[in-house]
């Protein structure tokens, strides 16, 4: 199979030359001379995809018994992790990791991710060494094996139709905060629909504001190119996470969730843009 034989690097100065005004316009992290023809496509259709739905199945009922018992969700994030490194083993994409050592880990955070694609859950649970939790909308829950999982496992529900609804999820999610236990968001409330980062959605915030703890940013690059929404073709390239600089919360309130999203949102541009 072809492999290519570039760099994030040279993802980065790729974007940052401006192409003609009449020339399609690129992903923010496209490969330049980067090919995805028919050879691609046979191995992740035939390859790739069926063997990440075999793990998805069979770590997905494995888990079934240690989800009766396991109420905090310690033990299922082992699974989740098992899951993912798997996936990210079988879609030959290495994932280079920026600015996580300068994080105490030891303290719980609420880190704030960018998300354009199915992949970015799979390099969360593999490069962040530490337990946390997800927070996801309802309409996961639909999926077989995934939605109960997510449901089991401890991870955070909102209903953004009927936010009355995410009381009780709201509540244990701050209550894991103060205990300890971290949080990963994602502030533009779905996938980018073109590789872009779209405008954060203020009310992210409000749980990092309620329990004062400091909102790390985190920008996952390449995974829109890899994998992005309405399609199976896994296209493996090298990916990045970089990790910002902690946001501190202390003495913030509810009127601040604005502001906050704005500085988290300049943030993770900041890290995920060439240039900025």
């Amino acid at each position: 199979m072809p492999e290519v034989n570039s760099s994030v690097e040279q993802v980065e100065r790729g974007a940052s030359e401006t192409p003609p005004a009449d020339s399609p316009r690129q992903s923010p992290h496209a490969i330049p001379g980067a090919k995805h023809g028919w050879l691609s496509r046979l191995r992740s259709y035939f390859v790739i995809d069926p063997l990440i739905w075999f793990y998805t199945l069979v770590l997905g009922i494995i888990a079934l018994p240690a989800g009766v018992f396991d109420r905090g969700g310690r033990l299922l994030h082992w699974f989740s992790r098992a899951w993912s490194w798997l996936i990210m083993k079988t879609v030959f994409s290495p994932v280079k990791v920026t600015g996580l050592d300068k994080i105490d880990a030891s303290k719980a955070h609420v880190y704030a991710v960018n998300h354009a694609s199915a992949i970015d859950i799979p390099v969360l649970y593999v490069y962040l060494p530490f337990q946390f939790r997800i927070v996801f909308k309802k309409e996961l829950l639909i999926y077989p094996v995934v939605g109960w999982h997510l449901k089991r496992s401890g991870q955070i529900c909102i209903d953004q139709q009927n936010p009355a609804n995410s009381i009780g999820s709201i509540r244990s999610a701050l209550k894991g905060l103060k205990a300890g236990l971290p949080l990963v968001i994602f502030p533009e409330g779905g996938r980018t629909p073109d590789g872009e980062i779209k405008p954060f959605l203020p009310g992210a915030f409000f749980l990092a504001i309620k329990a004062q703890v400091d909102i790390v940013p985190i920008a996952l690059v390449g995974t829109y190119e890899l994998l992005p929404m309405d399609t199976f073709h896994v296209k493996c390239r090298p990916l990045e996470m970089r990790v910002g600089e902690p946001i501190s919360t202390v003495g913030m309130t509810m009127k601040d969730t604005e502001a906050v999203s704005a500085r988290v949102q300049k943030a993770v541009e900041e890290l995920y843009y060439p240039g900025v």
